[in-house]
């Protein structure tokens, strides 16, 4: 049992303040986002490069996210222990590390382990930035934020296709800077950090971090993930391999939760998690990150491979869907900061995210820019209102001293969704690929060799009747994962309909954390009291009825 927490009092921050730190914390922001998006329009010109297949196209972006999934719940239990701001500046060096080696790269497979280490730290500040602004911004007032942040996160992923698209396109500059760009910018959000981020250091004593609950997570978690990229290809989903990962998974998986029970220290607390504000917020956005990142990441590939583009016409081409988060994120939190409700925008945010896939899912090779451009608008929308809000909805009803734990398990659970989907749309993908490249090859009279035509994406290296006939394979197919990508997110109107309606609090923390924790009764406007959670120093709750 750890001793009771001791944390500096610290008087509310001026508007000044709360924007310089602020700034640092939103380039942090803008350099995790940016890792990502600089290489989706390069990747299918990195992949082509070093010779990879359409595996180990999905897995340089499942390896980000897989250990980007698996550290954030990790990164999120530190925060409520140790200082925040030392510890987001431990995760911008070690992306500055995998940055560096990704760009160094010889072999995909070098890249995929570099990027996997790259992740680490990509897990870090995912978590940490939410965390950090929850210390410094009260759940009311941070919807006008959550617009900068949008806008952030519009640039960055409009800059990034952009940005990467023009550094392979040009001769003198290569793919590898598509790594080395971010350093930079790194060290200067590193630099900004020091001077403007002071945040009050949550001591306590006799601290024990659950590294065996952690270890349990990750593992679990990354067998998971290995059994979908290789099921249907390497072997059958009916045989021994599939029975030892998927059972290998959920016995780990099960023994971490009776870990995490028992633990004193828990790196995902269960009595969080069970909340339903929380639980709901977390099936969300493992819908919402399952259909954004599973489908997204795909669409550079679509446009430069299924419709021939350059690399810099696609992240041009990109830019609808980016205006869509930028626009909606903004709007809705500045309209959520006005009113103090939030579930009207992350269920309106839901249904449209639904329509905008469904829409993709009916595009191929042929597909009009314009429908094109318009559901990847509908689609930004959706994730604008939705992704963010999720975790703002979570933190409103939890108190300060568990914001770590409670930002950084929604983030861990969008995460892992984001990461299953990459790998199961990416296995759908790479499959139709190649039985639609065998079967027109077949066709057309032209000899396969390997796997149908379709093992690499080096289409330079191809005769031209080969090369149109892999563009239409992969332009024809994409739209079916989009479908698919449709279906999962109907589970995110499910749970944005489920969620109580509340009014955000205009406090930082809850009232009365020393003791107890209002759920639901301060937040409701005009609703009976309910419970009350008593904490005793283990973390338990206590209900009595007021």
């Amino acid at each position: 049992m750890s001793a009771p927490t001791t944390t500096a009092e610290a008087a509310p921050m001026s508007k000044r303040k709360t924007l310089e730190a602020l700034s640092g914390l939103l380039l942090v922001l803008f350099v995790a986002m940016l890792s990502s998006t600089v290489v989706s329009t390069a990747l299918p010109k990195i992949i082509g490069a070093l010779n990879g297949s359409q595996t180990q196209y999905t897995w340089v972006v499942t390896a980000t996210l897989l250990t980007a999934t698996a550290t954030t719940p990790i990164w999120g239990k530190l925060a409520d222990l140790f200082n925040k701001k030392l510890l987001i500046q431990v995760a911008i060096v070690v992306f500055l590390v995998g940055s560096v080696a990704a760009g160094f790269a010889q072999s995909a497979e070098q890249l995929i382990a570099a990027r996997a280490f790259q992740g680490i730290g990509v897990g870090g500040l995912q978590a940490l930035v939410q965390v950090a602004i929850a210390a410094m911004i009260p759940p009311r007032e941070r919807g006008r934020y959550n617009g900068y942040l949008g806008g952030v996160m519009a640039l960055a992923t409009v800059g990034g296709p952009l940005l990467g698209g023009l550094i392979v396109d040009t001769s003198w500059l290569g793919w590898r800077w598509c790594f080395f760009v971010g350093v930079p910018v790194a060290a200067a959000a590193l630099f900004l950090l020091q001077i403007t981020l002071n945040l009050p250091t949550v001591r306590r004593a006799n601290v024990k971090i659950d590294y065996l609950g952690a270890t349990l997570i990750a593992a679990g978690v990354s067998v998971l993930l290995i059994w979908i990229s290789f099921v249907d290809d390497s072997f059958a989903w009916i045989s021994w391999q599939t029975g030892a990962m998927v059972g290998g998974s959920v016995l780990l998986l099960a023994l971490a939760v009776w870990v995490e029970a028992r633990a004193a220290e828990p790196v995902v607390p269960l009595h969080i998690v069970r909340e339903r504000t929380t639980a709901l917020a977390i099936l969300g956005s493992l819908a919402v990150g399952m259909a954004m990142f599973g489908g997204a990441v795909f669409l550079g590939q679509y446009f430069q491979i299924g419709r021939g583009y350059s690399p810099t016409e696609a992240g041009l081409l990109t830019i609808p869907m980016m205006a869509g988060v930028l626009i909606s994120s903004i709007v809705a939190g500045r309209m959520i900061t006005a009113t103090g409700k939030i579930k009207p925008y992350i269920v309106f945010g839901s249904v449209v995210l639904v329509i905008g896939f469904a829409m993709l899912g009916t595009i191929d090779h042929e597909t009009s820019l314009v429908f094109v451009g318009l559901a990847m608008f509908i689609v930004g929308v959706g994730v604008g209102m939705t992704m963010q809000n999720l975790v703002l909805a979570v933190q409103n009803t939890v108190a300060l001293r568990d914001i770590g734990a409670a930002s950084a398990s929604v983030a861990f659970f969008r995460s892992l969704g984001g990461t299953i989907g990459v790998s199961v749309l990416g296995a759908v993908l790479a499959r139709r690929v190649t039985d639609r490249i065998t079967g027109d090859l077949a066709a057309a009279g032209i000899p396969t060799s390997g796997g149908g035509g379709g093992s690499t994406l080096n289409l330079d290296a191809l005769p031209e009747p080969v090369r149109q006939i892999v563009r239409a394979a992969y332009g024809d197919a994409t739209g079916h994962i989009f479908l698919i990508s449709a279906a999962i997110a109907v589970v995110g109107i499910v749970a944005a309909l489920l969620l109580r309606p509340v009014t955000l609090r205009s406090s930082l923390d809850l009232p009365d954390t020393g003791r107890s924790v209002a759920v639901g009764a301060d937040a409701v406007d005009g609703a009976p009291a309910f419970d009350e959670v008593s904490v005793d120093s283990a973390g338990r709750e206590e209900r009595a009825r007021r």
